[in-house]
């Protein structure tokens, strides 16, 4: 039996999520609707009609949560990501990447699709961001693939779906975002439990957990765009126009390609390697993107600097990740010496490039758009999370965490019927919130349940994220088709945008649904690399 305060912590959750459909504010509807509820719990307890009321103290702990918030390093890597992607974005690296990416592979039937798909995949890891991906695709795939005569289904579908790779594929923001909320839910739950020495669950994990599940997705992908232009080529011609074939495409790809590849290598494999934190790591891909966007932006005597300076940044990340430098420094004598010396030289060459791309940036006019940008979602992600952490400290003072807890466990199934309830709740949220919100919001009061009735925490989060990723390509409400229907041609209908889709859809449900089978996809690599 759920007793008022809970079902009161219910309606409050439902009316935020009304509110937030009705288009206000997400961080100021979350604090809003926390402290409406909160006077009316107030007024009915002293009305007698409740018996429950919302401990002032529980209200006062907010200011405690906004300094562990300030001083969460895991936290620092968000801006940092939106960073990189951004100047990726804005500076034409991911432009570039993408009308040269795309051209090797279209002169075979299918070719340009599988192409696509994987300059998509190569976008989402590079800028993290599924709005600019899908835009950017958008403007410079979907009119040559139209040109050549693809279908417009498989067109807007196959752009749509990779578009949205960047919610799995790390490093993404989904991802930073959520082992933050998961680790301190996974904390939690075994408080609840009575364990206090706390098994780790960090970023990195979810980083390597999603690995697998996210190349499998661009196989999946792939697999259907191949077997489709099988057996309709008429649906997915080659590139036959004149100047398709001429020399040196693969040359002119590998050049546009093979920076940012480089890039995300060096990102992924500092954290997976334990020798950067997903903070430091984000940094390195800041810089990284910045010398890049840096390199794009100049020519002639002041490019020689910027490469001297990759270069530099590329040995540096070689010898940390080796551990050259710090084993040379341990030993000290003089070959110590010599490596720090040979380190602080690389250290100098790669500020002074940091320094020329950055006065290249700015004559451009990328790098104020492009902090600005930064500031603004960095702004907005920092200000819902105070939001979302005022609505969670309500919600548990009304006793809605056991009401929850109380629900999940009811439920016929156990943990299989508990996950699939939230797992069908997210994705119809997912339909209207954005992902931010359903990471603040949602997670913190269901994780904690699941993980106590005993589901893996890295597993959950890759399906939760997964999950989210279906609902934002499925019609009529995904946020990607949205994205897609606003820069494509006036002869694609959004008909066949939701119809392309619908395809995509079907593979990430078999998708979720083979990983539900076969958790040890996403808990294998993380097990092997941190346990």
């Amino acid at each position: 039996m759920i007793d008022a305060g809970g079902v009161l912590a219910l309606i409050m959750f439902a009316a935020l999520c009304a509110a937030i459909m009705a288009g206000y504010p997400v961080a100021f509807t979350l604090a809003g609707v926390a402290l409406a509820f909160a006077g009316l719990a107030a007024v009915l307890a002293n009305a007698g009609v409740i018996d429950v009321f919302v401990d002032p103290s529980f209200v006062t702990l907010l200011p405690e949560r906004m300094f562990g918030l300030i001083k969460n390093e895991v936290l620092l890597a968000v801006p940092m990501f939106i960073l990189m992607g951004v100047l990726l974005e804005r500076s034409r690296v991911a432009r570039n990447e993408c009308r040269h990416g795309i051209r090797p592979g279209g002169n075979r039937r299918g070719g340009l699709g599988l192409s696509v798909i994987l300059v998509g995949a190569l976008l989402a890891a590079s800028t993290g961001i599924v709005g600019a991906t899908v835009v950017t695709m958008g403007l410079l795939s979907l009119p040559t693939m139209m040109s050549r005569g693809y279908d417009a289904r498989l067109a807007t579908g196959t752009i749509a779906a990779s578009g949205t790779l960047g919610q799995i594929i790390p490093p993404s923001i989904v991802l930073v975002l959520l082992g933050d909320v998961m680790g301190n839910a996974y904390q939690e739950a075994q408080q609840a439990q009575g364990i206090f020495a706390f098994a780790p669950l960090s970023v990195g994990h979810l980083f390597a957990g999603a690995l697998l599940p996210g190349l499998g997705l661009v196989a999946l992908y792939m697999l259907y765009a191949a077997v489709t232009a099988w057996l309709k080529p008429e649906s997915a011609p080659p590139l036959v126009g004149e100047g398709e074939r001429e020399d040196g495409l693969i040359t002119k790809a590998l050049a546009a390609m093979m920076p940012p590849v480089v890039l995300i290598l060096a990102v992924l494999g500092s954290i997976l390697t334990g020798l950067a934190t997903p903070t430091e790591a984000a940094a390195i891909g800041a810089v990284g993107a910045l010398l890049l966007g840096g390199l794009r932006c100049c020519d002639g005597r002041l490019a020689l600097p910027i490469i001297a300076a990759l270069i530099s940044l590329a040995i540096l990340i070689v010898l940390a990740l080796s551990g050259t430098v710090f084993e040379a420094a341990r030993q000290g004598g003089l070959y110590g010496t010599v490596m720090q010396i040979f380190a602080g030289i690389l250290i100098l060459k790669t500020t002074v490039g940091i320094l020329i791309a950055i006065r290249q940036l700015m004559v451009a006019k990328v790098m104020q758009p492009a902090l600005e940008s930064t500031m603004e979602v960095t702004t907005m992600v920092f200000t819902i999370f105070i939001g979302a952490a005022l609505f969670s400290l309500v919600f548990r003072g009304l006793g809605g965490d056991d009401t929850v807890h109380k629900l999940l466990t009811d439920l016929p199934g156990g943990a299989t019927g508990a996950m699939l309830a939230v797992m069908l709740l997210m994705f119809f949220l997912g339909f209207f919130l954005d992902f931010i919100e359903i990471v603040f919001v949602v997670v913190p009061i269901v994780a904690p349940s699941l993980l106590i009735l005993g589901v893996d925490p890295v597993w959950l989060a890759i399906m939760i994220a997964i999950n989210l990723q279906t609902s934002f390509l499925t019609p009529p409400f995904g946020f990607a088709l949205f994205y897609l229907r606003s820069v494509a041609p006036d002869g694609i209908s959004t008909g066949d945008i939701y119809r392309g889709a619908i395809p995509f859809v079907a593979i990430q449900i078999a998708a979720l649904g083979l990983l539900a089978l076969l958790p040890d996809v996403a808990t294998w690599l993380p097990s092997l690399i941190f346990d």
